[in-house]
């Protein structure tokens, strides 16, 4: 009577303490949300860039072997890809984020381990124990040997362990994503680098051509100052104008050497001359269609590791919040256990084994618990606002890049009608100074206009490959490895 009189009160105390234990506290205003994932229907007029097709675009879904159909550029793409020391150690993220895996997989599963031992042990006479083993004639040092089996299984009630399993995979896949979305950077800059290099080849070309038309125009203009048609002056302009564009000379060539050096730490190589196509740049661009904005959703992998990384968040949340519920697990050992080694292995004398059950929950000085929960929970909203920004940056990306091409399409046809127009006007003014129709001035100051729009028109064109790389990559094109 006294016993069943016992458990009446303490039976409601246990499950008011587990029920207190259970119950997570206030995120205090901080609460979780979705993200906005919509986007704009096009990327039209309203961020300034033309209407996209109506149909989704296929040529971001272009590998980048048959995107880019320059050989060198391939390449060196093939070789970075192989050799960058950034790629590698993303590589090794890789590596963790699926030990990770295997270890979050590791804790769901039953715990099992063998063990032995061996000791000894001497007890005083004056205890009740030495009086007990002297009375069955037991010597005074014992021994204690055993060996067997033990096990432990957490049972995973409210699925913690799964969840944490869960966030672990989505974070091996969204680190294999980061690793694509460094693909697409490493081969965007690569052919970034690799048109600027081009370009510099060309204004190469072009200054030195100048340089060797105004040192022929400073003979003409010494013979002009022997013929008294000219002064001093004359002369020692047009000498200033060969010097100055023989000291641009050397910015190009270090600029040069930088652009390749630049080149050769992507691809994972000491300083070495680049192998080129130097009229690449004479090459009609590539067309590369927008698509929809929605397929920005599959094609960038910075969304969709954004993506992953929020869902991995929102299962620690949930792990997170179920280490406030009470834990159940199971406890087992199977084995032998003697004082002497000769009797260890009999049965079922020396066979030992057990089996417990724990049901455990937090009921006081559970701050640390609630700390960890409100961190996970800043750090889903964290993962909605990173989301949000990379969508937004993307959509912002490919607006800008299809403004910039049509703006330095239009720009590119007024240069090169400005350098036709300056070459004939060169050309004029050369026939007037020796026709004393027009004086050193006019054919100096034409000359150095036909070379500054000459270095431009050069420069617009770089700027035209380098936006159609940039929307390439943009659109998520770059990182797909299939032939």
């Amino acid at each position: 009577m006294s016993r069943t009189s016992l458990s009446r009160p303490f039976t409601p105390l246990v499950c008011l303490c587990f029920f207190a234990a259970a119950c997570a506290p206030s995120l205090e205003g901080n609460e979780p949300r979705d993200p906005n994932k919509e986007l704009p229907a096009s990327f039209g007029p309203a961020s300034g860039a033309p209407n996209a097709p109506s149909q989704p675009a296929q040529s971001t879904q272009m590998v980048w072997r048959a995107f880019f159909d320059d050989a060198d550029l391939r390449a060196l793409i093939e070789l970075a890809l192989d050799k960058n020391q950034e790629l590698n150690i993303q590589l090794q993220e890789i590596v963790i984020a699926r030990n990770e895996v295997s270890a979050r997989q590791g804790d769901y599963l039953p715990k099992v381990g063998v063990g032995a031992g061996a000791g000894v042990e001497r007890v005083g006479k004056n205890t009740s124990q030495g009086v007990s083993d002297d009375s069955h004639g037991l010597p005074a040092n014992l021994g204690d040997f055993t060996f067997g089996l033990w096990g432990s299984w957490e049972i995973d009630v409210w699925g913690k362990l799964r969840d944490a399993t869960k966030s672990a995979d989505l974070r091996y896949l969204a680190t294999i994503e980061g690793r694509n979305f460094m693909v697409t950077q490493i081969v965007a800059e690569i052919a970034r680098s690799y048109f600027e290099l081009v370009a510099i080849d060309n204004q190469l070309d072009v200054l030195k051509r100048n340089v060797e038309i105004l040192g022929d125009a400073l003979e003409i203009i010494k013979l002009e100052k022997q013929a008294a048609r000219v002064t001093e002056l004359a002369v020692q302009r047009f000498e200033a104008e060969v010097l100055k564009n023989k000291s641009r000379l050397y910015g190009l060539q270090q600029e040069k050497v930088q652009t390749e050096n630049r080149i050769n730490f992507l691809v994972g190589r000491y300083p070495q001359t680049v192998s080129r196509n130097d009229r690449k740049l004479e090459d009609p661009l590539p067309k590369v269609a927008s698509g929809l904005p929605s397929d920005l959703l599959k094609n960038r992998p910075d969304i969709r590791q954004a993506e992953l990384e929020l869902s991995a968040s929102k299962l620690d949340v949930k792990a997170a919040r179920a280490e406030f519920y009470p834990s159940l697990s199971i406890d087992a050992a199977v084995g032998y256990r003697s004082f002497n080694a000769k009797h260890l292995v009999m049965t079922p004398d020396s066979l030992i084994y057990n089996l417990a059950g724990n049901l455990v929950a937090p009921l006081l000085n559970r701050k640390a618990i609630e700390a960890q929960y409100r961190s996970e929970n800043a750090r889903q909203i964290q993962a909605v606002f990173n989301y949000e920004r990379t969508l937004l940056q993307a959509f912002t990306d490919v607006a800008n890049q299809l403004a910039q091409i049509e703006n330095l399409q239009k720009a590119y046809e007024l240069q090169a009608q400005q350098v036709e127009a300056l070459t004939r006007s060169s050309e004029t003014s050369t026939v007037l100074f020796q026709s004393a129709r027009a004086d050193y001035m006019e054919v100096l100051l034409t000359r150095r206009d036909t070379l500054d729009a000459q270095m431009e028109l050069i420069e617009t064109r770089k700027r035209q490959w380098l936006a159609v790389v940039n929307l390439y990559q943009a659109l998520g094109g770059g990182w797909r490895s299939g032939t």
